[in-house]
């Protein structure tokens, strides 16, 4: 079933559900779109031109809101909390491989930025800025340069791997089976972690410097390596992305320990609340939290896509996904797992299209 293609899937009776019943029951955690409002923002300035903003967050004009971008999973406070610190097993020598260059990553970028994680001891009664001092925890700024830096490299798998499947697709001619909008999803989605952190602070020179470098040497060999072996690829993001729910875990950890005293009820930055849908008065809590949710997505995602036979299956996450109780405490879908759930997918859209037809007969 998984070498079906989705052009075969039923795509007349999708239409009719999708117009009966909206996207967003089809994909589960995934919100309705909204294409664009227009809430007035008194307390910014009007913008020199009418097509741009004078910062490198947005270009989308103070007087145009909305939802500028893809499909991306909206989750609710108990969801949220669902997120686990999970590791996906090394089971063959290409999974030892893609481990193995994720720690040393990890390794590399820890040496860097002369950063090394330790526990705080139990009985401590060291003050925040002592334990700053011993090295026990990050400031402001060190969280910042790390989640800056993750986001950056963390977007461009992604894109890489949607650019060059579309490419196979243009010269086969064939249909991709739904793997490109979800690695496009993907690269949005974290660029989208980027804009957020970004209106924290201004990266200086030597930090934009170093992305710079590592961004081109990490997207041309992930190009190549893709190329390669693509199954190897899937299952380094997947690795990756652990390595950022722990990141952001330990955030989270500090955070609502009064670790971070500069973020203590700093409000949500207003482009967090509209991506998310947050309430309006969120705090940057509930935004790591949300951005914590997105990293177990896709951790989840790229684990089971690199299970599957990634030049014939279906992607099982092409029309719906999984909600945060299952991506947030299950590593991955074993093949036939993803097999049983597509099956689940296409039961669910022949429920929809006979309610659409039946609601059409009335």
């Amino acid at each position: 079933m998984l070498r079906t293609t989705c052009v075969q899937l039923l795509p007349a009776q999708r239409n009719a559900a999708l117009r009966l019943a909206g996207a967003s029951m089809i994909c589960s955690s995934r919100p309705k779109r909204a294409f664009m409002s227009t809430t007035s923002r008194p307390h910014e300035p009007a913008p020199a031109s009418s097509l741009t903003k004078p910062d490198g967050v947005s270009t989308v004009p103070t007087m145009v809101r909305g939802d500028w971008v893809l499909f991306h999973p909206v989750y609710t406070p108990e969801e949220v909390k669902a997120v686990e610190v999970l590791h996906q097993d090394t089971r063959t020598m290409s999974d030892k491989f893609a481990y193995g260059l994720v720690r040393l990553a990890r390794w590399g970028f820890d040496l860097v930025s002369r950063y090394k994680h330790k526990e705080i001891p139990a009985d401590s009664t060291l003050t925040v800025a002592e334990l700053r001092k011993q090295g026990f925890l990050l400031d402001e700024t060190g969280w910042l340069n790390r989640i800056l830096f993750l986001e950056t490299i963390a977007g461009v798998p992604g894109m890489v791997a949607a650019t060059l499947r579309h490419l196979t697709s243009l010269r086969l001619m064939r249909r991709d089976s739904g793997w490109i909008h979800t690695c496009l999803e993907e690269a949005e989605n974290e660029r989208m972690h980027l804009m957020t952190f970004m209106t924290l602070r201004e990266s200086s020179l030597w930090f934009r410097a170093l992305i710079l470098g590592a961004q081109g040497v990490f997207y041309n060999l992930f190009f190549i390596s893709y190329l390669v072996s693509p199954k190897t690829c899937h299952r380094f993001v997947g690795y990756l992305e652990e390595e950022a729910v722990l990141t952001y875990t330990r955030c989270i950890k500090d955070l609502e320990a009064g670790r971070i005293p500069e973020w203590t009820n700093k409000p949500a930055p207003e482009i967090a609340i509209d991506y998310w849908r947050l309430a309006p008065d969120a705090k940057l809590l509930d935004v790591i939290y949300a951005v914590r949710s997105d990293e177990s997505t896709h951790r989840f995602v790229n684990h089971s896509l690199s299970n599957l036979h990634v030049s014939t299956d279906v992607n099982p996450f092409a029309l719906r996904e999984p909600d945060m109780y299952v991506k947030g405490k299950k590593i991955s879908f074993e093949r036939v797992e993803a097999e049983q759930y597509v099956a689940e997918s296409h039961a669910l859209m022949r429920k929809r299209t006979e309610a659409a037809v039946a609601e059409g007969e009335k």
